[in-house]
């Protein structure tokens, strides 16, 4: 139960975060295309890499930070289902250069951000 209780503490704090973060993007940016999520599903990745490089290497795996702040904050703050019916607006608009390149973009930064998180923590643990 106490896990549980750590990751809806998590989850809601990675909610306002990204509720903030996605606020703010729509303030500086507009509403044309969804830079927030996008930002969010990015940092998220690196965040995921580094946290995870973090408690396996220097947090002796603690299952209590990975729930808190994997699972809970990180779950809360990253998107993949705004990011589903974002994507899916951009097409139903036609804006289909923007939809690929939110994709691609979404997917491949993502992704390469994990790896980058996880190989800074390597790099400074080492």
């Amino acid at each position: 139960m106490r896990l549980a209780l750590l990751a809806a503490l998590g989850g809601a704090a990675g909610s306002v975060a990204r509720y903030l973060m996605v606020s703010a993007a729509a303030g500086i940016f507009g509403p044309g295309f969804p830079w927030g999520t996008f930002g969010v599903n990015v940092l998220g990745s690196f965040a995921i890499g580094a946290l995870m490089a973090a408690i396996a290497l220097h947090w002796g795996g603690s299952s209590t930070l990975r729930v808190l702040l994997v699972t809970g904050f990180l779950g809360g703050f990253t998107t993949f289902s705004a990011f589903s019916y974002e994507l899916m607006q951009l097409l139903q608009r036609q804006a289909f250069g923007a939809a690929a390149g939110y994709a691609v973009g979404s997917v491949g930064l993502s992704l390469a951000a994990t790896f980058a998180g996880y190989a800074a923590i390597q790099a400074v643990s080492a």
